[in-house]
This record gives structure tokens, sequence and C-alpha cells, in this order.
């Protein structure tokens, strides 16, 4: 991979982050990535050394046991890790923007030392619970209800494509607490601690795409909590866990870049050694094409990732800069993995030459952290206001 137009853009600290999350993604990620996903197994143990190494806290301060790089570190990160498995991405993903953040930004004191030092240094993982059966890009439709009764909360309700569920010591769970409230209004982000009584985990979904990535509905039957759990406001949780939502959609951006990547880089090695009537089918413009094209459409999301990630870091609003991303970099992730299953041809189909892997997990990624509709719905709206 050429970096020269990467680096143009990145620090000497932010290059050593990246390399170091290259390197642990090409001798500890590659090798078992395929396996992994096979199996629809969990990469618990790749979650624990990232935590080990600093790679999960990039966001998080360093008095809650990160290394406090900032977000565009965090997408470095995740970029990197994807190359190679879109699985470990995801997981990544939500358990730093949609964990561990919303803690961040609305959490006591309190909370935030005793639930982000562990999660930041991957002894614990965070799950976020917002989409239920009926609710999805609707995030204010949300009808799992968190009752106060005296010094506990009693939630009730399900919860529906939860990301590292299982593997989760927190889940962050999206609660209507003013009955009365219209839409968005009078919701509250409560932490639930895994095996509380009245929570339970459903059966892992089967999925198509990242397949070794825990996801399965949760379920809440008069599950109590103390009130302390609250994060942030009481009915002042939608703002909280949608400013996680725009930091997760340059998160997921990072992997649709980071899957681009890895499956380019398959697809050259590949094209350079297949031969077709005589001579390396890299000699045809109908496939040599494909790959400049597929270079280029990476190479611009990467540096709109890197712009909006600088952003967020300096404290800009990037709310739409954000949708913008995630919707370029999730419909350019799903069309480079058409075109290198395109240069593979029947190959493309096989387990073994992995593109069919990333093929499967693009389609993730203009659905998660918000549909391309909705990003769409979200930059329409900001850019009727500004003209």
């Amino acid at each position: 991979m050429n970096d020269v137009m990467a680096n143009s853009m990145l620090d000497e600290d932010l290059q050593g982050i990246r390399d170091m999350a290259r390197k642990f993604s090409d001798e500890k990620v590659a090798p078992t990535a395929l396996e992994l996903d096979q199996k629809h197994e969990y990469p618990l143990d790749l979650m624990k050394e990232l935590g080990e190494l600093g790679l999960l806290g990039c966001c998080i301060p360093e008095a809650y046991g990160g290394s406090e790089l900032g977000v565009l570190a965090h997408s470095l990160v995740i970029e990197e890790i994807s190359r190679n498995s879109g699985t470990l991405g995801l997981a990544i993903d939500a358990h730093t923007s949609l964990g561990m953040m919303p803690v961040l930004f609305g959490g006591s004191e309190e909370q935030k030392q005793q639930y982000l030092t562990p999660a930041a240094q991957g002894h614990e993982i965070f799950a976020f619970g917002l989409t239920e059966p009926h609710s999805g890009s609707d995030a204010g439709g949300a009808k799992t209800t968190a009752v106060l009764d005296g010094d506990e909360f009693v939630i009730n309700g399900s919860k529906s494509w939860i990301t590292n569920t299982g593997v989760a010591s927190s889940y962050n769970v999206c609660c209507k607490t003013d009955p009365s409230a219209s839409g968005s209004k009078g919701l509250s982000l409560i932490l639930v601690r895994g095996g509380t009584p009245g929570f339970e985990i459903g059966k892992p979904e089967t999925k198509l795409c990242v397949r070794g990535s825990n996801t399965a509905q949760l379920f809440f039957n008069d599950c109590r909590v103390p009130k302390e759990n609250l994060i942030g406001e009481i009915n002042r949780g939608f703002p909280l866990f949608m400013k996680g939502l725009d930091e997760g959609r340059i998160a997921i951006s990072a992997l649709s870049i980071g899957l681009a990547q890895g499956v380019l880089e398959r697809a050259v090695r590949y094209a350079k050694d297949r031969y077709a009537f005589g001579q390396p089918i890299t000699a045809y413009q109908g496939v040599s094409f494909m790959l400049a094209e597929m270079e280029t459409q990476i190479a611009a999301c990467r540096a709109l990732c890197y712009t909006v990630a600088k952003m967020n870091d300096a404290g800009i609003p990037y709310s739409k800069e954000a949708a913008m991303l995630k919707n370029a970099a999730g419909e350019m992730c799903n069309e480079v993995c058409y075109k290198a299953m395109q240069v593979l041809g029947g190959n493309g189909l096989s387990e073994e030459y992995e593109v069919e892997r990333f093929y499967r997990d693009a389609r993730l990624n203009t659905i998660g952290e918000g549909t391309t509709e909705i990003c769409k719905m979200v930059i329409a709206r900001y850019t009727l206001n500004d003209y």
C-alpha cells in the first residue's frame, strides 16, 4: 500500500499508531479471519490484545485508562484492522463509538472511572441497545420503558440486532422514561450490566456478513438497575446517543475504507498472477481500469474520512459531514468489493480467495450507523438550511 497521500494528512504519532495497528492486523488478525468467519466465532482474544496495546482507548482520556489520541487515531485503527477482518472492525466500533463514548460524553465521574477504565484496556466489552423489532432508522421510536421505582429503574421491552451480545459486560440501553413525551423526547440512556436479573440475551443471529460478530436480541422483563446507572440527564438521552452515532459514522466509514483497501490488495495480487490468452489479466484495460477506479474511490473516501475525523478532534461541528462520509464510504465499499469479485471471476466465489467474505461484509456498511437513505435525509436537511 502506498501511504504517500495518507501520510501527508498524518503527523508522526498518527503514522506510528497506524503502523502498529497494521502490524497487528497482518500478524494477528489475518491468519484467523477466515476461520472465525466460518465458525461464527467472536474474536475476544484479539479484542483483549488490542486493549493491552492501547488501541481500544484512542478516544478515551488517560485519566480513564485511554491513550487520548483522538478520533482520527481511532479511525486509523479500525481501518487497518478491517483490511483483514470486518468482524473485528465492527466489534471495535460497537465497543468504542457506541459503547464507551456516551459514557464519556454524559457519564458521571464515578461512571467513567468504573466503566471506561476496564473497557479502554480491553478487560471488559461494551454494547449499545438502540434498535428494536419495530424501530430501526426511527431511533426516537423506542418502546422499551424504564420506570423509576424508589432507587431503581424497572426496565421492560426488547432490542434487536445488538452487536457484541454475550461477550459484553455493559449495555447502554435506550429507554422511554417519559411515556407522555412524543418522538425522540422522553428517552434516557441507562447502563445495564450483563447477568442482571430480568435481562436475557436471545439466540445469536445467523447472518450474511460479519459472522464472527455476536448479534442477538435483548429482552428485559422487570429488570431492575440502580438509578445511578442513568447516563446523563433523565429524558435527555436522545442527543447523547445521537452524538455517539455521529462519531460512529466516522468509525464505520473507516471500516468501509479498510474493507475496500483489503479487497483491492487481494484483487491486485490475483490479477498479477492470473493469465488469460497468454498474458496477465492486468494487461487488459477491462481489468486494469477497474483496479484504477477502485484505488481512486478508496483514496477519495480516505481523504474525506481523515478530514471529518480531524473536524471532530478540533471540536468543529461535523454532523452533516459525518453523514456525507458515511454515505460515500459505505456505497464505495460495496462498489469496490463488487469490482473485486469481477476481477477474480469464478474464483471470487471461493472462500479460499477471501474476496467473497469482503463482499458479504461490505453489505453491512450501507445499513449500520444509519442507512444510506437516512444519511441522505440528514445531508439534505443541512443542505436546504445552508443555502
